[in-house]
């Protein structure tokens, strides 16, 4: 079945209204649910899952600063839309099938309201998981303004749960972007970009086999998952009717395993302005984004002069990236049609300069620490993925101490190249470097290949989610705190999370 191209509007996710809200606190409830919703006009309306009856969920805008308590709600049905296989940990069969948790991504937050894997809970609250705490989570929001979203993170189940449409935006703003006069109102615009197939009848395709079928379960994991439509904001290949001026797009991967390398087909030049935490010290122009899952950047496109023109936005990522199978390439994202009259004179700008960040010298740093990703094989022959050859439940054995700054070195012993996201912080790549893997594999040294290449023009700037590629060293400097307690870092291709690619660390006084 083959959909049409750019036949459905770009919808925008409406901003959540809070329940209540005074000088000293704000308050939501946000309720999970199952429903129907058009995903493509050529399709039967598609059974998903999402806050507030909507995929994506709504937007929720706080300013930085604001505390925020939410009350996250699992008004889902006992049974899940999606296959689950029982073999993988904390999914297993005496717990119930649909389980939720809610983790705002990038959001320094206390230990209690992050969202740990293991703090479930069913509709009604009727059962919850072991590191269950609390119903009402809070926010502090001690953040400069950011674009951050929030997803399931469930133990076992978090890329059935993202994939059925447990999504949405969080943006925290603040005065000092607004006095960029960056683009803004209706001008400034979230794309979550995700990839989805289809059964003919319109209802979500996820695979319950991988292409090898394993004979002895009815269920099993896969190992990645392509989708051969793209989807922004719950739609197919939409299109946006914008006006000859200039936009802030605020880019979000949202899939389970594609990246994505963003281009205009007009060629012009995109300019970012912000990544994962923030805005950048200054915008730089570029040609081309490679946004891995979960990695965000805000960028300004200028459509000024550029009446009656349609432009497409395209992605020439391979997958699994970076050395995949052009066979699972899709390079259609959206579409954008200079269709609209000018309204009002563009007074909007793309500053010189924006927001001064503080650089973490690694001279400050008073631990280092290795880490390898590694690939494994299990019971059924079937690949999967460590972070320091451990899994989820071996003892943990990261502690870093509240206020302290540490190097990462992240040592990538496999083909792919895998988003490493570390909770409660952000923090900054200082450099990726060859090295030999068959000589660590034998002798477990570091042997560099090549020269030290220096982060992309796209990642200076704070980060919360960095790409370690195969046959690489990534290194990544950061500062623990403000909170103290329970914590994850993991890969977020969601299919590698789930089985394994996931540790706990703690943050102790």
């Amino acid at each position: 079945m083959i959909l049409s191209k750019f036949v459905d509007e770009l919808p925008i996710p409406s901003i959540l209204k809070p329940r209540w809200k005074d000088s000293f606190q704000t308050y939501y409830e946000v309720k999970m649910t199952e429903f129907k919703q058009s995903l493509h006009s050529e399709l039967n309306d598609t059974t998903v899952w999402g806050y507030e009856g909507s995929y994506p969920g709504p937007t929720i805008e706080v300013e930085s600063g604001e505390r925020v308590y939410i009350k996250w709600i699992n008004n889902l049905p006992d049974k899940h839309l999606l296959p689950i296989d029982y073999t993988v940990h904390g999914a297993h069969r005496d717990l119930p099938d649909v389980r939720t948790v809610v983790h705002v991504h990038g959001a320094s937050v206390e230990s209690d309201s992050d969202g740990y894997p293991d703090a479930w809970f069913t509709n009604g609250f009727a059962k919850v998981g072991p590191k269950f705490k609390k119903e009402v989570y809070q926010y502090d929001n001690n953040q400069r303004s950011v674009t951050l979203w929030y997803h399931d993170h469930t133990i076992g189940i978090t890329r059935l749960n993202i994939y059925a449409g447990l999504a949405g935006f969080y943006l925290i703003r603040d005065q000092k972007e607004r006095l960029l006069n960056l683009p803004s109102g209706k001008y400034d615009i979230p794309l979550m970009i995700q990839d989805r197939s289809f059964h003919t009848d319109g209802s979500l395709y996820y695979p319950n086999q991988p292409p090898k079928p394993i004979k002895e379960l009815k269920t099993s994991i896969i190992h990645e998952f392509f989708g051969n439509t793209i989807l922004v904001n719950g739609k197919v290949w939409p299109y946006l009717n914008v006006e000859p001026r200039k936009y802030r797009f605020r880019l979000l991967n949202g899939s389970n395993t594609r990246f994505y390398r963003i281009k205009l087909d007009s060629g012009q030049i995109i300019y970012q302005i912000g990544t994962d935490s923030g805005l950048k010290e200054y915008p730089v122009g570029i040609k081309e984004i490679l946004l891995a899952p979960a990695e965000r950047t805000d960028v300004i496109i200028d459509f000024t002069n550029l009446e009656g023109k349609n432009i497409i936005m395209t992605n020439d990522a391979t997958s699994p990236f970076p050395d995949g199978d052009s066979a699972n390439l899709v390079k259609t994202i959206m579409q954008f049609r200079v269709s609209i009259p000018l309204s009002s004179i563009d007074t909007s700008v793309i500053p010189q300069d924006m927001e001064p960040i503080q650089k973490l010298n690694e001279q400050m740093a008073s631990n280092v620490r290795y880490h390898t990703l590694n690939d494994n094989t299990d019971q059924y022959g079937r690949e999967f993925m460590l972070l320091d050859n451990k899994r989820w439940a071996a003892p943990i054995t990261e502690n870093p101490k509240l206020g302290s700054t540490e190097i990462w070195y992240l040592i990538n012993l496999t083909t792919d190249s895998h988003p490493i996201h570390i909770h409660l912080i952000g923090f900054q790549v200082l450099d990726r470097r060859p090295f030999d893997v068959d000589k660590y594999n034998k002798e477990g040294v570091i042997h560099y290949t090549g020269p030290i290449i220096p982060p992309d023009p796209q990642e200076q700037g704070e980060k919360d989610t960095v790409r370690a590629n195969p046959e690489q060293v990534t290194r990544i400097i950061m500062k623990f705190g403000p909170y103290t307690g329970l914590y994850v870092w993991h890969c977020h291709i969601l299919e590698h999370e789930d089985y394994e690619m996931m540790r706990p660390y703690i943050v102790i006084r």
